[in-house]
């Protein structure tokens, strides 16, 4: 398997979290969004999103970090990302696609670079608008977690899973822009957990290869 990868990418470093857990080997090829290297026509013949990540498989290439996460957990089902209850495998989707869909996209670096191209607006304008949508994004989210986590060391009862996956990244870009983490005190515990595990912590962005 070869991963498409940009170490900063927080869609990216979901991918990582999952083969991590899964016990996986992959080739890692950059493409450095700084110099558009995910926007150069020979990627763009890989994956015509001209998005990272992608997994190429035996040739055939899936794009989405979901998508390539629910891949993974169907073909290496241990340990399991989406539990086998059909109802508690909603919630997990529910909670996951609350940080994939709707937080991460408002937040990623070709928004952000729009605010400050097109809209003229200053450093000061796009970390408002990051932190605004974290905030709004994580406030139902932390009632979701913990209504279902047991111990708060996992978003859904107390097992990996794929909200465990997302939150993790999510984090650590609001940590980075300097978000406000108070008011959500159960996905703080969750994280600092997680964290903790080897899958997650050498899935970090400063610890690969193309890190600077």
């Amino acid at each position: 398997m070869k991963l498409y990868n940009y170490f900063r990418s927080s869609a990216a470093f979901r991918v990582r979290i999952a083969l991590n857990l899964k016990g996986l080997e992959y080739g890692y090829i950059s493409k450095a969004f700084l110099k558009n290297e995910h926007r150069a026509p020979e990627y763009l013949a890989v994956n015509p999103q001209g998005l990272i990540p992608a997994l190429e498989v035996d040739g055939t290439v899936i794009s989405q970090s979901l998508a390539i996460i629910e891949y993974l957990d169907e073909l290496h089902p241990q340990p399991r990302l989406l539990p086998a209850d059909p109802l508690a495998r909603a919630q997990v989707r529910s909670m996951a696609l609350a940080i994939a869909c709707d937080i991460h996209p408002l937040n990623n670096l070709r928004v952000l670079n729009y605010l400050r191209q097109e809209l003229a607006q200053n450093d000061d304008g796009v970390n408002t608008w990051y932190r605004h949508w974290v905030a709004e994004g994580f406030r139902g989210l932390e009632q979701q977690v913990a209504k279902h986590s047991s111990t708060r060391r996992h978003c859904f009862g107390d097992s990996l899973s794929l909200a465990d996956v997302c939150l993790v990244p999510q984090m650590y870009n609001a940590r980075r822009f300097n978000c406000d983490l108070t008011p959500f005190p159960t996905l703080v515990a969750i994280t600092t957990h997680l964290e903790s595990l080897p899958a997650f912590d050498t899935a970090r962005p400063e610890v690969q290869p193309d890190a600077r």
